[in-house]
This record gives structure tokens, sequence and C-alpha cells, in this order.
């Protein structure tokens, strides 16, 4: 496959470019600077993007956007994030609509965020949406696809949970204090945490590529999520330390401000089943093994 891809440097891309390079499919990175894979340049704060280079396609796949969880989330921080979903998401889709040779499919990155704070209440693809501002970013980041979908372009939007990998995301930021026998759990313990592991998360992505009927919101998380209490416990036994430290809620809110309201103490209790009934095999369906595995790495 000939594949355009956005986010190409980022945690994500990191692993999937050398997965997709290893099944031998032609990739173009498209950014907004220099790339070590051929690549096209665009700019989504200015809707810089030439529609001629992005003619001829088999595949897109859309993972840019402004990191959620890189710093407290002042009005201008909100911001970035809302703008890098929503305004290059619709950049991006209007232009493929808008091709002679448009690619078959296009799989854009969303999350979990999108069902909010549910406690211990099942999600699945077709639970209502949240009402946090996640819940909001995901909604218009989806929403933002709807050009290419109307132009006949199959639209897959994964909503991704926790991703599992010592090199980036919440486990990089847990393993210190959890290795230093400070970690414990966070608020009361009890909020849902649906994570999944990298190599599913890359696998996923190929997957959603080349199997023509899946699409819509996808849950990309692994089957079998847990609390905050068990997934603490898990990673203490992971690492040989103990995990009985709690952090309150006061201080994470205090520390965080709305970031730790919606990315600690929040929770939600999210299953693939899309994925499930399509017949996608999790290579880590059991949250130790998966530890095990990251941590090796």
């Amino acid at each position: 496959m000939k594949i355009l891809i956005s986010g190409a440097t980022g945690l994500i891309g990191g692993y999937l470019v050398p997965h997709l390079q290893k099944c031998e499919h032609a990739l173009t990175a498209l950014t907004r600077s220099k790339a070590e894979l051929p690549h096209i340049k665009w700019n989504p704060a200015t809707g810089a993007i030439d529609p001629s280079q992005l003619e001829g396609f088999d595949a897109v796949i859309h993972l840019a956007g402004e990191s959620i969880a890189g710093g407290r989330w002042t009005p201008a921080k909100k911001k970035r994030i809302v703008s890098s979903r929503h305004a290059g998401t619709r950049l991006l889709c209007e232009t493929l609509a808008s091709l002679r040779s448009k690619p078959d499919v296009l799989v854009s990155a969303s999350g979990i965020g999108y069902y909010g704070d549910r406690g211990d209440e099942t999600l699945t693809e077709a639970s209502a949406v949240g009402n946090s501002f996640l819940s909001r970013v995901c909604t218009h980041w989806e929403e933002s696809c709807e050009s290419a979908r109307k132009a006949g372009i199959r639209v897959v939007n994964l909503r991704q949970g926790v991703i599992l990998t010592k090199k980036g995301g919440a486990l990089q930021k847990m393993l210190l204090p959890f290795r230093a026998g400070a970690g414990g759990p966070i608020g009361d313990g009890k909020q849902y945490m649906s994570w999944i592991d990298i190599e599913d998360i890359v696998k996923i992505y190929d997957f959603a590529l080349t199997h023509s009927s899946l699409e819509g919101a996808v849950n990309a998380t692994a089957p079998h999520p847990v609390t905050n209490t068990d997934f603490v416990k898990t990673l203490g036994k992971a690492v040989h330390r103990p995990a009985v430290i709690p952090l309150p809620a006061f201080i994470v809110r205090l520390i965080f401000g709305e970031l730790g309201e919606e990315l600690l103490l929040a929770g939600a209790n999210v299953l693939p089943n899309k994925l499930k009934r399509q017949g996608y095999h999790f290579a880590y369906d059991k949250l130790a093994p998966s530890l095990q595995h990251v941590l090796a790495q």
C-alpha cells in the first residue's frame, strides 16, 4: 500500500512506521518540518496544504495533534488541543475529499476521553458521549472527518485507551515513583483504566487499514479493563516494589488541575466490541503479561 501518515514521529508513529515498513508498505509523512521518511509539508494552523501532493495514496493514517498530557491545561493549552485536532483533521479531510484519486481508507486517532467519567458503566462504541472537555475534543475530532466520509472514503476513528509503553505516555510517568517504592492508588482507586499494549495499538492500525468492513468509531482498548487499584497493584508486582502510597484526589487537583481531574481521577470501563466482532486477536488481553512485555522492551 501507498500510505500517507501524519504524526509519524509521535509516540504511536515511532512504533507504527517501522511496523508498516516491515510489511513493505510505501510510507510518506505529512509533516510541518523535515522527516526521515519521504515527506509532504503542511501547516494545519495556517491551512497550508498542497492537494496535488496528496493524490494517489491508497490509505491515510492521521495521528497528529497537540499532546494532551504535556502540562497543565491552561486556556492557551486547551485551545491548542482543540485546534490541532479539529482544524487539522478538517483541513486534511476536506483536502482528501477534493482529490481526483482519493484514498480508500482514512484511519484517524481519537480517544476514550469521548466517554468522559462513567464510573463502572460498561461502555461500547454505541454508548453516549460524555460531558467533559475531552469528550468535546473527541466529538469535534471525529466529526471533522465527515467530509472524507461523505466523499466515499472509509473512515475509522480509533478511540484509543491508555497506551502501555515505557517510552512515553502514562506508564513512563508512573515508572519513576513506582521503582522508588512510592507508587500507589490515585484518588479512591475505583476509577477504571481502559488500557492497550503498544504492540496491539500498532496492529490495530494495520488491521483497520485492511479490513474493509471496519468503519466509524472503534474502541482500541484491551478486552479486560481494570480499576486503578488493580492497575497499580499489578504494576507494583511487575517492578517488584510495593504500591501502597496513595495519591489523594485533592493533591491531584492541586498539582494538575483539570488535567488531573480528567486523566487521573476520571475512569471509563471501555470494551472493544467492534474489534472482537471483526475477529481481531489481541496479543496482550490481560494486564500482567502486557506490563511484563513493555517493561522488557
